[in-house]
């Protein structure tokens, strides 16, 4: 038996199925250890169900993702919003290095993807699946990419990258306060007084007022933004080469953002308009690891094991030997690598979490608080959609 979900009866369930990861995150406190988002919980937890259903023959489900379109670009064009040359010129020289550090690993991370799927004689766009789309990327990254990678002949795209996002958030938060601690034990590394520049950058959050003027404001912005972003699209398109659905809105809302920051003239609100892109991302997230389909799994379970196992094993040396390295090799530089750890594998609140995990045995690094959570929301997701074009278009 068949089952059709439609656009509507796909909204109403996905919200089911995210409110259920939140109790199971309730439940069980390993869950949370490792910021899994409740919508993957849930939405692997329903992926589970339907693919016992099918296995035994009772029923499967034909979904209609129309809406899981809209919220994914939405989401991305709330993305856009936050990349502001303003703020990233203030964090100084240190953050523009570690953002060069964060584009070189996600290089490398699709190099070893590609060539290991060679290895195994698989489609190169399978390779990515386990590289920057994943790791660096996240879910939100794949669930955009893997569609279409599928439509371009990689069947099981979007299952393989979404377990390896879920593999790169347990790895990342994993492996990055052993690395941390080995570097500050080995090299004696203390933490240093807190400077008067960096006290200048320690920001308070501070929560505005909400209103349903200042809710529409921000919901207006992001429709503008892809609304513009449908034109930007098409002239890409034009180009010949790939480009994911949601790269035109991100970059109309970065335009917005910088010429907001130059003039004085637009008034975004950005409080708004980052609720809005953590609703999105949340639905967007339920609907996409809803579909998975993870008997497409079986044929690929000993070279994904070698394919995640690399990739988790080439973020530690990266990590350890790189990242503490170009940082400066201090207490702070051995923060950020395991920053580095979670963000490069999984998403920043893992790099946040990898990261409060060691200040809690060694003290607060406020260098490392406020570079990695800077390049996190800004530019590293234009760097990544970048590169995997470009090697979408190369093979």
């Amino acid at each position: 038996m068949i089952i059709k979900l439609s656009m509507i009866q796909m909204a109403s369930l996905s919200v089911v199925v995210l409110f259920a990861g939140q109790q199971l995150k309730k439940k069980f406190h390993g869950l949370d250890k490792y910021c899994i988002p409740a919508p993957v919980v849930g939405g692997i937890v329903f992926a589970l169900l339907t693919l016992l259903l099918k296995v035994t023959g009772i029923l499967e489900f034909e979904m209609d993702t129309t809406l899981q379109s809209f919220f994914m670009i939405t989401f991305f064009t709330t993305v856009g919003f936050t990349a502001s040359f303003k703020m990233l010129k203030t964090g100084g020289k240190d953050v523009i290095l570690f953002l060069i550090l964060a584009a070189v690993l996600v290089v490398f991370q699709d190099i070893i993807g590609v060539g290991l799927a060679k290895v195994f004689s698989l489609n190169p766009l399978i390779g990515l699946s386990t590289g920057s789309v994943p790791m660096t990327g996240g879910h939100g990254t794949s669930g955009s990419f893997a569609p279409k990678f599928e439509e371009l002949g990689a069947i099981g795209a979007t299952t393989v990258a979404m377990a390896s996002a879920t593999f790169g958030l347990i790895a990342g938060s994993t492996i990055g306060g052993p690395i941390a601690n080995s570097l500050i034990n080995r090299y004696e590394l203390h933490r240093d007084n807190l400077s008067h520049d960096e006290a200048k950058n320690v920001s308070i959050n501070e929560t505005p007022d909400v209103s349903a003027s200042t809710f529409l404001s921000g919901a207006s912005a992001i429709f503008i933004a892809m609304g513009l972003g449908t034109i930007l699209s098409m002239l890409l398109e034009k180009t010949g080469m790939t480009f994911p659905p949601y790269i035109g809105a991100m970059f109309a809302a970065a335009i917005i953002r910088n010429f907001s920051d130059a003039t004085k003239k637009v008034e975004l609100k950005m409080f708004e308009i980052d609720i809005i892109g953590n609703v999105s991302l949340s639905l967007f997230l339920a609907m996409a690891l809803m579909g998975l389909k993870l008997w497409q799994l079986a044929d690929l379970a000993l070279p994904l094991v070698v394919m995640l196992v690399a990739q988790m094993l080439f973020m530690a040396f990266f990590a350890y030997f790189i990242t503490f390295n170009i940082m400066g090799r201090n207490y702070d530089a051995a923060v950020m690598a395991a920053g580095h750890c979670g963000f490069g594998m999984g998403a920043t609140p893992n790099a946040i979490a990898n990261m409060e995990v060691v200040s809690s045995k060694y003290g607060f690094s406020y260098k490392a608080f406020f570079i990695l959570p800077l390049v996190g929301s800004l530019f590293i997701d234009f760097i990544n959609a970048g590169v995997i074009t470009f090697f979408v278009n190369l093979f």
